[in-house]
């Protein structure tokens, strides 16, 4: 009987099979995520997200869809029904850097024993209200303060941030524009 090694709750066995498999075979890296949203009124929508593809194929393996809702804060004319977009960003970013750091922590046998961060971004309503040419309508900033619970040595720490944030999606998304296109048809 064989056991896994486990390390952060990852599977690190698991883990260097993958990135072997990765390897051996480079087209099985290629995934394709997808999310269907619906607007529901004013700021709120609802945006559903369940297949993928992914290894080479089609993956369903989510029996349930995952229902993210987003609205604005009253503020902004919302309900306050969920994170509004650009929080949904930040959300996004730490929970992709908080993989990040439990799975490359975990490969290396690095414990990890608690993490958390605190993520803020400005931003300027001029540009998304079209008041400013100037001024983007997106972020200006964001900044990420992390904080975590190791018995790495400092430098161990640092290296792996380095990592973390050179391997990122999300944060490679934030740092480098990616080509967008947006397709309009008219609903019948």
């Amino acid at each position: 009987m064989t056991t896994n090694t486990v390390v952060n709750g990852v599977d690190v066995d698991q883990l260097v099979e993958t990135v072997g498999a990765i390897q051996a075979e480079p087209e099985i890296a290629n995934f394709r995520f997808r999310a269907h949203n619906e607007w529901i009124n004013g700021g709120h929508s609802k945006t559903t997200i369940q297949s993928f593809y992914g290894a080479g194929q089609e993956d369903e393996s989510r029996n349930e869809p995952i229902v993210l809702e987003s609205d604005e804060p009253p503020v902004l004319l919302g309900e306050g029904k969920g994170a509004n977009a650009v929080e949904s960003v930040l959300h996004a970013l730490a929970s992709c850097l908080s993989v990040g750091f439990a799975y490359n922590a975990g490969a290396k046998g690095t414990q990890v024993d608690g993490m958390e961060m605190d993520l803020e971004g400005d931003l300027d309503l001029h540009g998304f209200l079209g008041l400013s040419e100037d001024t983007r309508p997106g972020y200006d900033n964001i900044r990420v303060t992390c904080k975590v619970s190791t018995d790495a040595s400092e430098d161990q720490l640092a290296e792996l941030s380095d990592h973390v944030q050179k391997t990122s999606p999300v944060l490679d998304l934030l740092r480098n524009p990616v080509p967008t296109s947006v397709h309009l048809e008219k609903m019948a």
